[in-house]
């Protein structure tokens, strides 16, 4: 029986489980999005929440704690700095889980882990947006260029 036991294992021991977790939070708290599978994802989901806690409380210990935690000194400035001020009114819910598809080496499933209202998307979806608009633009040159009749030259020899 699994009874009182919280979390799950990830086929790891315990030293190896906590540096995965150590460092995917880390991870999301820099890059505020990580792809990652499905399981690794909802277990490290609650701790990049009760990490965004301990900023919103922004005392020294609560500082303290999440550095103990977390691996990067810049994490835990921009989680402090950064992160506490753009969650302060919002009372819980800071991360998103949205499954990717499958690997395509062991066919695992895959999530994207991401912070809520995120600018990496915003600036994601611009990157986006202005790709598809020069493909289409450059589509579209072509085929003009391919319908306007090709110019006729003067040749010396065929007259």
């Amino acid at each position: 029986m699994r009874h009182r036991n919280y979390g799950k294992k990830l086929s790891r021991n315990t030293e190896h489980r906590r540096a995965l977790l150590r460092n995917l939070v880390t991870s999301l708290i820099q890059r505020e999005r990580i792809e990652t599978t499905v399981a690794k994802a909802k277990a490290a989901r609650p701790l990049a929440e009760w990490m965004i806690t301990l900023a919103k409380r922004g005392d020294l210990a609560a500082r303290r704690q999440a550095a103990s935690y977390l691996l990067d000194p810049s994490a835990v400035k921009f989680l402090f700095d950064e992160l506490s001020k753009r969650y302060a009114t919002r009372a819980g819910g800071y991360t998103r889980l949205v499954h990717a598809g499958w690997r395509r080496g062991d066919g695992a499933d895959l999530a994207v882990l991401e912070l809520v209202g995120s600018e990496v998307l915003q600036r994601l979806a611009a990157k986006r947006a202005k790709k598809s608009e020069a493909k289409q633009k450059a589509a579209e040159e072509a085929k003009a260029k391919e319908q306007s009749p090709p110019p006729e030259e003067e040749n010396d020899e065929k007259k």
